[in-house]
């Protein structure tokens, strides 16, 4: 598991990739800060992940971060798990049926 991957959770919706970077430089380098958005509507999903170029850097954020309130809603910070198959049916299941 990647330790320097860190999911950010319970985001106001108007966080951006940018703000979303800045708020989270102060604790070291980061390579990456996006924000997930809905396919159809393009609107945040809420949440997002940070990656930092290492990983003592990373551990600060969640220690610091985690819980911290940001526009009114206490953020969710810890360290990204793999995406978990959910099983059903996927556009790219080249199964046939």
């Amino acid at each position: 598991m990647d330790k320097k991957k860190l999911y950010v959770g319970n985001l106001p919706w108007s966080m951006s990739g940018d703000s979303l970077k800045e708020l989270f430089s102060q604790y070291g380098e980061i390579s990456e800060a996006i924000i997930i958005s809905d396919r159809m509507s393009g609107r945040s999903k809420g949440f997002g992940f940070v990656t930092f170029v290492n990983e003592a850097d990373a551990e600060k954020a969640v220690a610091e971060m985690h819980e911290k309130e940001i526009e009114g809603r206490k953020i969710v910070v810890n360290v990204a798990r793999p995406r978990e198959d959910r099983g059903g049916f996927r556009r790219d299941d080249r199964r046939r049926f």
